[in-house]
């Protein structure tokens, strides 16, 4: 019911997985109220705050970028959020000393195992989430994200790829700070082997490797430890959508659902809900339990 930001300092290290660059991030604790902000500490010639909100959103290109009015930007956001967002985190600072966050394993679990270290501090202020009261869709050809009201958080996500090492997979589960430790946590993005060279020539994936993505050529699984689960990459989309997501501010209590979906259509969707403000209200535990009783 309460808002919490980190107990102490949380660092880490590493390499992000488009620009190649390794950076170190320090997470700190911050006030009731200040949200997810990111400051680029090695920017300092101009305004290098940059709050984590849907407008924020500049790029979403294999991973989502957050920028402000003077032009400093950060990158891969979407892991770290998720793991924010899941095991409530409301309010922190995270400082990072180049443009891309490091990619870890390619999931949220390291995220999640240097916050458990950190621990969290409960602040003097009720959580606000953010409550759908309306259903919102985009819609770009075959593909599709959507919020519709809800009793509580619930992701469902399908994905298709012509190879036999993913195929058509779908999940559909409620979500929770439990739920997202043991189901999708540890599940980690993934690139085809045929596409490296022509990312490496868009300035992106030069950072990536078996130790952080799973590798697929043709119908094979590179990675010499094989996956960590058999629906290891839609379970891997929903975790991107819900760091996606948590750029609005809040834990979304509603269902998500992702049909072949990607980072730019799950801003896209952030900003028609923000653009419906009849869609959505914000909410506290403490409200809902007065209005059961």
């Amino acid at each position: 019911m309460f808002q919490h930001t980190v107990r102490a300092p949380a660092l880490f290290a590493g390499v992000g997985v488009h620009t190649g660059a390794y950076t170190r991030v320090n997470v700190r604790p911050a006030a009731v109220g200040a949200g997810i902000v990111f400051v680029r500490t090695d920017v300092r010639d101009r305004d290098n705050l940059i709050p984590a909100t849907g407008e924020a959103v500049c790029k979403t290109q294999l991973g989502t970028v957050i920028g402000n009015a003077a032009g400093v930007t950060v990158s891969t956001i979407e892991h770290l959020m998720a793991a924010f967002a899941m095991l409530g985190v409301d309010n922190a600072i995270v400082e990072v000393d180049g443009p891309e966050m490091p990619i870890m394993d390619g999931s949220s679990l390291p995220f999640v195992r240097i916050l458990d270290r950190a621990g969290l501090r409960p602040q003097e202020a009720a959580r606000n989430y953010i409550e759908i009261l309306d259903t919102v869709e985009v819609i770009d050809g075959d593909k599709r994200a959507t919020l519709k009201p809800a009793d509580g958080f619930e992701v469902a996500f399908t994905i298709e790829f012509p190879t036999a090492a993913i195929g058509r997979q779908a999940i559909d589960m409620a979500m929770d700070e439990q739920a997202f430790r043991d189901e999708l946590a540890d599940c980690r993005t993934f690139g085809f082997l045929s596409d490296v060279e022509a990312l490496r020539a868009m300035g992106l994936a030069r950072g990536g490797s078996m130790e952080n993505c799973v590798v697929i050529d043709d119908d094979r699984v590179l990675n010499p430890e094989g996956l960590r689960r058999p629906d290891e990459f839609v379970r891997h989309k929903a975790l991107d959508a819900i760091g996606d997501l948590y750029v609005l501010g809040g834990p979304v209590i509603g269902r998500f659902e992702g049909v072949l979906a990607g980072h730019g259509l799950n801003n896209a969707l952030v900003r028609a809900l923000l653009a419906r403000p009849d869609a959505w209200r914000v909410c506290t535990l403490a409200e809902e339990l007065r209005e059961a009783v």
